[in-house]
């Protein structure tokens, strides 16, 4: 035992004392407290959640465990849950194909040569880096009916105002609207840096073979850029699935519930009705569905996705 310990205990030995092993040590201490952060406000949480999803949980009593009930009352019990899920599907559907399609047409146009690029560039991206508690609010005001600058815009038309976020009908539109404005410049840098990945080359090429501009947008464009549009989709997708606080501060979930997410529905349960338990059960339900459509699409990309002509 010890004469096949010692040789490894040597390696080891002679692996710190190089200057490979003292940067590999200085590099590990300088990651550790963001180790520690993810382990202590990450990788913990997130268990305990899995734990609560099995019990019934108040935040005031003892945990009480009860296995599967509240994923079977989740799934065949609950209907309010299923009207989340229904929302959740309507808003991903109506931001991420809109907003994919928008970025990419504002990519092409804001990576040409003309002037004050800079300045549209930056115009587009600010509402990325603003809060979208206060984009909010702001477009609360604009969705106003009597008064709002979106109705006042529709009659200077000819056409008749509508009330917005409070009709059944218009209320996710409304707040599907509002975030693809929201997120619509993110998507445009990717977007942008994509297309400035593309070699010059293939499109003086095909300028020779008497190709026009769409011809080079469907046969070169669209297939190298086709990495980057999986990426934003997968990114939109995940991040679709995830909306809570447009729902929160312009609706609170309504009317009749007509933009109440599954986020928002699981931030009721747990930080209103205090079944903890429950919205653990929620959440890991999410992460599942998440989960799935993301695998989904990376299965999917190699059908259309290509890393080179």
């Amino acid at each position: 035992m010890s004469a096949v310990t010692t040789p490894a205990r040597g390696r080891v030995r002679e692996f710190l004392g190089s200057n490979r092993g003292r940067e590999a040590i200085e590099a590990y201490i300088l990651i550790l407290p963001t180790i520690l952060g993810l382990i202590v406000f990450t990788a913990s949480p997130v268990l305990a959640s899995l734990y609560y999803s099995f019990t019934r949980w108040n935040l005031l009593s003892t945990p009480k465990w009860q296995a599967f009930d509240n994923y079977i009352e989740l799934l065949t019990e609950d209907p309010l849950f299923w009207i989340t899920i229904k929302n959740t599907g309507y808003y991903v559907l109506g931001t991420v194909p809109t907003g994919t399609v928008l970025a990419l047409l504002l990519a092409i146009a804001l990576n040409q040569k003309i002037r004050f690029v800079a300045v549209f560039r930056t115009i587009y991206f600010l509402p990325v880096v603003s809060s979208v508690v206060a984009i909010s609010v702001l477009w609360l005001w604009l969705y106003q009916s009597d008064f709002g600058l979106v109705n006042e815009l529709l009659r200077s038309l000819g056409f008749r105002g509508v009330r917005w976020l409070s009709s059944v009908t218009w209320a996710m539109p409304a707040i599907i609207i509002m975030s693809i404005w929201h997120g619509l410049g993110y998507n445009i840098v990717i977007f942008i840096a994509g297309l400035q990945g593309i070699p010059q080359d293939y499109y003086e090429a095909a300028t020779v073979d008497g190709a026009n501009a769409w011809h080079k947008f469907i046969n070169i464009t669209i297939p190298l850029l086709s990495p980057v549009t999986f990426f934003v989709l997968t990114l939109s997708v995940i991040n679709s699935f995830q909306v809570f606080a447009q729902a929160y501060v312009m609706t609170r979930g309504g009317p009749v519930n007509a933009t109440k997410t599954i986020v928002y529905y699981l931030f009721q349960q747990g930080f209103e009705n205090f079944h903890m338990g429950y919205a653990s059960a929620l959440a890991y339900v999410l992460f599942v569905i998440i989960v799935s459509l993301t695998l989904f699409q990376f299965w999917f990309q190699r059908r259309w996705v290509h890393y080179e002509l």
